[in-house]
């Protein structure tokens, strides 16, 4: 008899798989109002894509994409290369983790170094490590370590990395779900590190022969520079019910030395001697990648902070106060629901927004032709 209903069951769940109603697929293009009266049109660039996780444009008509579990993807002139530039072999690519940031040196025109952060097994357990490749057009090369043993697990393995304006290279961690060793400066684990382009500590570093630029990040994903001040904008993932109460995620302005407060305090606390978010977001959106605008195809938006957000499924604007760019002026948030999950998005070399999707990471709704990289422009024709 336990058989007989357990295959009674088994069919019954197939049957309301059949029946269920896949994901819409999200058309080629569409127009979006934005409340400022302006239009985005969001159109497809490339789909066809597995977890894609950083952008990184090499040209004009040449981008590199990082898929989670372990390739380097390359997109010339809107076209997807079938072979990828490298697989990388000692990814470990298992929940949260696998291969996630990457960055072109300030000077790749002239040495071709192109930086990949992942989670690899060590000894221990899983680990994340920054490396350096020469970038051959068909092949990446001249493998450097740049660092390694950065504490990382299935769940908040980071990591963003990104050049600063000071030419510096700097690399978002995470706490890898042991909260504490945000607070242990001797750890890299819950930190925004800052390096030498070939893995040396900087001299001016805040902290003496340390690689620790600020500390008390659970999970950061977002990371870059305002344009006008210089200043460092960083998006994090609050806690998740395990770690603390659902919510509390933010966008952080991280200066040199700071401490962001995980996890003696989160959400919307303050304590002295911790540095309070600039924006905090609960319910969660889960933010990732993000970007200022910079180019001429988005002029009502240009110099606006953009960020990807995962859980939100939502591109969010930020508009800074002209006079002060630690003041928010405005948010708006944009595209909701319409590409499902949202990992990163840069500003491209043409002036146009560019937004990879997250559907195919074990927590989306995948629909044919996912992932996908979205570029995004201001539309003329509507205002």
């Amino acid at each position: 008899m336990r058989r007989l209903f357990a295959v009674l069951a088994f069919a019954m769940a197939l049957a309301a798989s059949a029946c269920a109603s896949p994901a819409p697929v999200p058309p080629a293009s569409g127009t979006f109002r934005t409340k400022s009266g302006a239009t985005l049109r969001v159109e497809t660039f490339v789909s066809g894509l597995e977890v894609p996780w950083s952008l990184a444009f090499t040209s004009p008509t040449r981008l590199l994409v990082t898929e989670r579990p372990g390739r380097v993807r390359v997109v010339e002139n809107g076209v997807l290369r079938p072979k990828p530039l490298a697989v990388i072999s000692d990814v470990e690519a298992r929940g949260e983790s696998g291969l996630m940031g990457m960055t072109l040196a300030p000077d790749y025109a002239r040495n071709r170094h192109v930086y990949l952060a992942y989670a690899y097994d060590a000894a221990k357990g899983s680990e994340v490590r920054v490396v350096r490749f020469r970038d051959d057009g068909d092949a990446l090369a001249d493998r450097t370590l740049i660092i390694e043993r950065i504490p990382a697990a299935r769940n908040h393995a980071g990591c963003r990395i990104r050049f600063g304006p000071d030419g510096k290279l700097y690399v978002t961690t995470g706490d890898a779900t042991e909260r504490e060793i945000a607070q242990v400066p001797q750890s890299p684990g819950g930190k925004t590190l800052r390096l030498n382009p070939d893995g040396t500590i900087p001299a001016d570093n805040p902290f003496p022969g340390s690689p620790v630029f600020s500390l008390g990040h659970r999970n950061a994903q977002g990371l870059d520079w305002e344009p006008r001040s210089g200043l460092q904008f960083q998006t994090e993932h609050g806690p998740s019910g395990f770690d603390g109460p659902g919510g509390g995620d933010e966008v952080n302005i991280v200066e040199a030395g700071k401490n962001y407060g995980w996890p003696i305090v989160h959400h919307r606390e303050s304590r002295s001697g911790f540095v309070s978010p600039l924006l905090e977001y609960t319910p969660a959106v889960a933010p990732a990648g993000a970007s200022f605008s910079r180019g001429e195809l988005l002029p009502s938006f240009r110099g606006d902070f953009f960020f990807a957000t995962l859980r939100g499924e939502r591109l969010i604007r930020v508009r800074l106060d002209p006079a002060d760019a630690r003041k928010v002026a405005e948010t708006e948030e944009l595209l909701t629901g319409e590409y499902g999950r949202l990992r990163d998005v840069v500003s491209g070399p043409d002036g146009a927004l560019y937004v990879a999707t997250s559907n195919r990471d074990g927590r989306g709704d995948p629909r044919a032709g996912d992932d996908r990289i979205l570029r995004v422009v201001e539309s003329p024709a509507v205002r």
